[in-house]
């Protein structure tokens, strides 16, 4: 599992370049992966909603131009330098007033039980250090009269794609990121945790066994990534 302490320490190196090298290193399909995450938040018309491991913000940023401007949106992040980065990019458009950026861990979220409809997760569930207590407070804090999760996370891909996916991760993404960040050593820590990260139907297991229900993983590119559903 990830040490908590390196993990933050590594967000926060590249943090003032985390958005241009999130855009590089994955041809700008990540704003569509967003799109698939708030188009499925959107259906469900939530009025509360916690974006955990926000980091910059771009999902509570895009949640906010898809929803009413009722819904409350919190972005907790437990590294301040990505949060500053936030709070910077929150100044840039009307709609992101509505939007409060907290400092707090996925593994012990400082809400009340039962306190939101939605809680939204991308990328950031493979760098907790322990998934399933984190997996048990996303339980705990949503609504359990139709609270959702929502998980967007890379996952194993399609068997044939594996081999020219991996050469990517292992070979030619670290070295464009140590061009974009200068720190290279953060995105070979990357790579290898998405290596060695489970399937998706591992993970949904792991969600249903925190408590919840009415679990669904739909893959997209090619399987590298999944956006998980499930109810609490």
């Amino acid at each position: 599992m990830p040490d908590p302490a390196a993990v933050n320490s590594m967000f926060g190196r590249i943090a003032n370049r985390y958005d241009i090298a999130n855009h590089l290193l994955s041809g700008g399909i990540d704003i569509w992966w967003r799109y698939r995450l708030v188009r499925a938040v959107k259906k469900q018309k939530p009025e509360t909603i916690i974006d955990l491991a926000t980091g910059s913000g771009d999902v509570a940023f895009a949640l906010s131009r898809a929803l009413p401007h009722t819904t409350e949106i919190t972005g907790m992040d437990f590294c301040q330098p990505m949060l500053d980065q936030a709070e910077k990019k929150k100044q840039t458009h009307p709609a992101y007033g509505k939007i409060s950026f907290q400092l707090g861990d996925a593994m012990a979220i400082p809400l009340q039980d039962n306190s939101i409809d939605s809680v939204t997760i991308s990328f950031g569930l493979r760098n907790i250090a322990n998934r399933h207590q984190a997996l048990s407070e996303m339980h705990r804090i949503l609504n359990k009269a139709g609270g959702m999760l929502f998980v967007l996370e890379f996952s194993q891909p399609f068997r044939w794609f594996r081999p020219f996916y991996f050469f990517y991760l292992k070979y030619i993404l670290p070295r464009m990121a140590a061009i974009c960040t200068g720190d290279k050593s953060a995105y070979d820590y990357l790579s290898g945790s998405i290596e060695e990260f489970p399937s998706r139907n591992a993970i949904s297991t792991e969600i249903q066994a925190a408590g919840f229900a009415k679990t669904r993983s739909i893959p997209l590119m090619l399987g590298a990534v999944a956006l998980h559903t499930a109810q609490a």
